[in-house]
């Protein structure tokens, strides 16, 4: 055999080396963890909220007591006065404001962008601020510990920007929360699941 012959029999040998090699499957990866998480019907938070719809902005503090299908909101000034409560149940929402004002509607989604300026939907809020999207939400990002990151639902970008622990089940305590131009972020101080 010609040294010719010899290194072009090589090459070919080469070649099939390297073709086979990609071919051969992918080493497997580990799918990522994910946290078992559910949402509670009766919770308690408090904490610090700012929101803007791209043209007025309102910041101050919440309070929210969620049992079942009731809600209970207090929204306060950034120096501790009641700017406004708000109380949803089967039957309708009410809506008291410091400056004397009585509303009521069939909702409270109809009655918190009276004082939020942004139109959240009050029930996928009460999923959100528990890290436990409904079966409908797409989870893009989960962090290490297997927890959402990103969500988005019905037009809505969840961002999860930091837990209250590092375990699987443990509250979110800031979140980002935007549509468009509206946008609510949440900063959770102390939540209570209530029996």
């Amino acid at each position: 055999m010609t040294v010719q012959a010899r290194l072009t029999l090589s090459a070919a040998a080469a070649a099939i080396v390297v073709g086979l090699a990609a071919c051969a499957p992918l080493p497997v990866t580990a799918p990522p963890t994910i946290a078992a998480r559910s949402a509670t019907e009766a919770f308690e938070l408090q904490g610090r909220l700012s929101a803007s719809d791209g043209q007025q902005a309102a910041s101050g503090r919440v309070e929210w007591q969620h049992i079942r299908s009731t809600h209970h909101f207090t929204l306060l000034s950034p120096l501790g006065q009641v700017v406004a409560q708000l109380d949803a149940d089967a039957l309708g929402a009410r809506l008291q404001t410091a400056d004397g004002q009585d509303l009521s509607a069939d909702s409270a989604e109809a009655l918190l962008p009276r004082v939020l300026g942004v139109d959240v939907p009050v029930s996928r809020l009460g999923l959100w601020v528990q890290a436990a999207p409904g079966p409908d939400a797409e989870i893009r990002n989960r962090d290490s510990t297997g927890r959402p990151a990103l969500v988005i639902d019905q037009g809505w970008r969840i961002e999860y920007l930091e837990y209250a622990g590092e375990s699987g089940d443990a509250p979110p305590a800031r979140l980002d929360i935007s549509r468009g131009d509206a946008r609510i972020r949440l900063v959770i101080d102390s939540w209570t699941t209530l029996p």
